[in-house]
């Protein structure tokens, strides 16, 4: 059952978030028929590879009740979406360029009725308001994402860990931590989940201001 191996690191949920993330699968697979956001290959392996992935910022930060989270080019939904489930008293703004990924990520939310997520077709540099937290998987270089969220984080911090980038991204990131030129803590997701696919997976965390 695809859903044992998000129990088996959040063993704690509700009996509404498991009905929720065990419809993950039916509705991506559905959905990635007509609109592809997940490579044909990964849609198999889409509770370790995106949802427990997605996950992994979790494993960092739980976040607070009314905490606003940006997910930039979310894709079809990560890490947006996994995170919303399992925090649903913090909001959720997912945005990405591509407006057929968006439409996914705005059925999948209706589907599970996700009151706390919302998404739009928009660049990040065009976003006018600020935010807790950033989150994003590997969609570009650190240097570059940096100047897309440049100001959208809130002053105020209220949850354990100052607001800031939470960044999903794999392999050596020496030389991109480097030109970003900021302090930052780096998580090796392998210490948190057992699974092969995670061995070189890492969190980035960057203080936003």
């Amino acid at each position: 059952m695809a859903l044992d191996i998000i129990l088996k690191y959040f063993p704690n949920l509700t009996d509404h978030q498991k009905n929720q993330f065990s419809k993950l699968g039916h509705l991506y697979t559905e959905w990635n028929s007509k609109i592809n956001v997940i490579s044909r290959k990964d849609i198999d392996e889409l509770y370790t590879r995106h949802v427990l992935h997605s996950l992994g910022i979790a494993k960092i930060i739980k976040f607070k009740p009314g905490t606003s989270i940006m997910d930039v080019g979310t894709g079809g939904g990560f890490p947006g979406i996994p995170l919303a489930i399992l925090f649903p008293k913090s909001n959720f703004y997912l945005i990405d360029t591509i407006g057929k990924k968006i439409k996914v990520v705005t059925e999948i939310a209706k589907a599970l009725e996700l009151t706390n997520v919302e998404g739009v077709q928009k660049r990040a540099e065009n976003v006018k308001f600020d935010f807790d937290f950033i989150v994003s998987r590997a969609v570009t270089s650190l240097p570059k994402f940096n100047d897309w969220v440049k100001g959208k984080f809130s002053k105020k911090s209220f949850n354990d860990i100052p607001n800031g980038l939470l960044y999903l991204k794999g392999g050596d990131l020496t030389q991109e931590l480097n030109e970003a030129g900021k302090t930052f803590k780096s998580y090796n997701l392998k210490d948190s989940f057992s699974e092969e696919f995670f061995e070189t997976k890492k969190v980035i965390y960057l203080k936003g201001f």
